[in-house]
């Protein structure tokens, strides 16, 4: 996309909408269902304004069962529409997984590819807002874990609508998980970094495509979501120590862009991964072992960032604690042994 077509700045949540209608306004199949996404416009915004142009047909708010709801988009993605079905917060996917992972996952292997499944399941995720432990959660390696789904966790503006694009047109289920605290909702402010410049254009961004946010020579930071920005202010502090930092932005776990990563590594020998998921059995360690597996003389050390095992607390004090800050990052940068 060239320059001359990026024209306005715009937040998280209305590149995600405007994806959303171009892709309404293309094609008839494609739907929005969850709670609260007619009418109110999705809690954090990601909805806002498609009632008003596609009405209560395509945008339609749901009873508060994620088991029925989401039942019913696999069951219309396999009769050949393009459901988008949200769960609220993804804290919630326990309810409705056995829709989750032994249908919309598996229906095109158990059907021998005879039936595709072109759904998007979109959650919001992550805490910094205090919604204790049953909303705060991120939970990206429990979906990437599972065989049969896409799994799509954007940053910026920019990422958000191409992801989107491309998320709704994919012929698998692809789940869309999106950060509260980037939507740039005015209740929760987001961090500078996630409002981009985004084309009035449509665009896709490839799936197992990561993208590196900044360019060093030190260190290779590797993560997603709300901690891609984090890990940007923590590369700013350490540079002027004289330390430069890569941050690599995942985008996508599923599939997942190796390539990047390990040409990172194999440029700086260090590596620390941040998660805002939990540490065990996570994308932390999943990411230190693939680069091992390539070829464990690239590492010199290795620091992995994510949330310790434990539900997510309530106290504002105590989640600052749990989750990775840019203090946290600059520390363990700097007490690699380079």
């Amino acid at each position: 996309m060239s320059e001359s077509t990026v024209t306005r700045n715009l937040t998280m949540s209305k590149a995600m909408v405007e994806a959303i209608a171009y892709e309404m306004r293309e094609n008839e199949e494609v739907f929005y269902m969850g709670e609260d996404v007619a009418d109110y416009g999705g809690i954090f915004d990601s909805t806002e304004g498609l009632l008003d142009e596609f009405g209560y047909g395509r945008v339609m708010d749901v009873p508060i069962s994620e088991t029925a709801y989401i039942g019913s988009a696999v069951g219309a993605a396999m009769q050949g529409m393009r459901p988008i079905a949200e769960l609220m917060f993804v804290d919630f996917f326990g309810v409705g997984m056995d829709q989750i992972y032994n249908f919309m996952a598996k229906n095109t292997y158990m059907s021998g590819a005879n039936v595709s499944v072109p759904m998007v399941l979109t959650a919001a995720v992550g805490g910094t807002y205090n919604d204790a432990a049953q909303h705060s959660q991120t939970l990206y390696g429990t979906f990437s874990h599972l065989p049969g789904m896409k799994v799509v966790v954007p940053s910026t503006a920019y990422d958000a609508k191409g992801l989107m694009h491309n998320a709704i047109r994919d012929d698998d289920p692809v789940v869309y998980l999106f950060h509260k605290r980037l939507m740039g909702i005015g209740w929760m402010p987001a961090p500078d970094g996630p409002q981009t410049p985004v084309p009035e254009e449509d665009y896709t961004i490839p799936f197992g495509s990561a993208d590196v946010k900044r360019e060093g020579d030190d260190v290779t930071i590797v993560t997603l979501g709300l901690h891609v920005h984090r890990a940007m202010d923590a590369a700013e502090q350490l540079a002027e120590d004289g330390v430069e930092a890569e941050v690599v932005d995942l985008r996508t776990l599923v599939p997942l862009d190796d390539e990047t990563v390990v040409e990172s590594v194999s440029k700086t020998n260090n590596l620390v991964v941040v998660d805002e998921d939990y540490r065990s059995f996570g994308v932390t360690g999943e990411i230190i072992a693939r680069v091992a597996e390539h070829d464990v003389g690239i590492l010199n050390s290795v620091r992995r960032l994510a949330v310790p095992d434990v539900p997510i607390p309530y106290a504002r004090p105590m989640e600052n604690e749990v989750i990775p800050n840019v203090d946290d990052i600059v520390k363990a940068v700097r007490n690699i042994e380079r």
